[in-house]
């Protein structure tokens, strides 16, 4: 099963079509931007490395709240 995960960006290389993305507790990856226009703070929806949507900030924060209830539910 794969999933889009939501994070925030934070940093955006316009040139290389590559942002950093925030998921939070600390964890930050690159995504690759070609597919969406996004701006420094925008929630996007990542998958397989490339950020495919941009959500809403409300949207963006549940379903991180709902990503690590689960997690905690699962021991992890």
């Amino acid at each position: 099963m794969c999933l889009a995960i939501p994070g925030k960006i934070i940093n955006i290389d316009a040139k290389n079509d590559q942002a950093t993305v925030d998921y939070g507790s600390g964890t930050s990856r690159t995504a690759n931007i070609s597919l969406v226009k996004v701006k420094l703070g925008d929630y996007v929806l990542v998958h397989a490395g490339f950020a495919i949507q941009i959500l809403e900030r409300k949207e963006a924060k549940e379903t991180l709240a709902l990503f690590r209830e689960m997690m905690a539910a699962a021991g992890a």
